[in-house]
């Protein structure tokens, strides 16, 4: 049985985390962790997540959240490499899910689990659908290598970075497949007289609005038709339910860095 703790178990993505791990056999809940400054410090996480107590308290303090705990999923904005850090020294499986970490964040979680030899997922979505999307992607731009590709996506009006992380996958499974380069091929909106559209370009657009979970279109267009693929997210439970999936593989995986498309086997 994997027993798991939760950082930022408060949390829009906590919560539910939380709720699908109380609620999926073979997983258990062994820790739940805030900010020092969360009112929830304290509470029991099952109850903060609208559940009948569960015995476990949320705590700030990160070595009590990893006492009795062999896993950890950090979908937070905080010191998520730092908590990465402190698992792998316990030997914890390390799920992750925050976006806007930075363009080195996958070689660093490449050379911490190397390093202390443990299990790590960091993906930037864990839909089943975004993924088989991004896996899709990929081959589309290369079926249709000569049609101009276009990203939009949507999400709340709380939501700090722009585009998503999803959204940059998307663009960066269409480069590898045509061969270009995300920082100087992708286009990020356009306004003004920006002259026509060049060959190799990617749009890549950011919607805000309301209390939208995520969605993500991308389309291929050509003279005379266009090719759309679309993923909407309803509920953040698709991605808790991917992060538990994540845990399942990597309890019988070798010590490495893996994504969602090596526990789906797309890759």
């Amino acid at each position: 049985m994997a027993k798991i703790a939760v950082i930022g178990a408060a949390g829009r993505m906590g919560r539910h985390l939380v709720t699908n791990i109380l609620k999926t056999p073979g997983m258990s809940l062994a820790g739940a962790m805030e900010h020092p400054a969360s009112e929830f410090l304290g509470c029991d996480a099952a109850s903060v997540a609208g559940l009948p107590p569960c015995g476990v308290k949320i705590t700030a303090s990160l070595e009590e959240a990893l006492r009795d705990a062999d896993t950890v999923i950090d979908f937070s904005t905080g010191t998520v490499m730092q908590n990465a850090e402190t698992a792998a020294e316990k030997g914890c499986m390390i799920v992750v899910g925050t976006t806007a970490l930075g363009p080195t964040a996958g070689e660093q979680f490449a050379a911490l689990a190397a390093r202390k030899q443990v299990k790590i997922v960091y993906a930037s979505n864990y839909s089943v659908g975004m993924n088989l999307l991004f896996y899709l992607s990929k081959k589309v731009a290369g079926l249709l290598a000569d049609y101009d590709a276009e990203i939009i996506e949507m999400h709340h009006n709380q939501k700090k970075d722009a585009p998503s992380g999803t959204a940059v996958t998307i663009a960066e499974r269409i480069c590898e497949a045509r061969g270009l380069s995300y920082e100087k091929d992708v286009v990020h909106g356009r306004n003004g007289v920006v002259g026509a559209r060049t060959k190799n370009e990617i749009g890549m657009h950011a919607l805000r609005g309301g209390d939208v979970v995520g969605d993500h279109t991308v389309l291929f267009a050509t003279t005379g038709e266009r090719f759309e693929m679309t993923h909407k997210a309803s509920s953040r439970d698709t991605f808790a339910r991917g992060a538990i999936r994540a845990v399942a593989f990597l309890e019988t995986a070798k010590p490495g860095l893996y994504n969602m498309q090596d526990v789906l086997g797309l890759n």
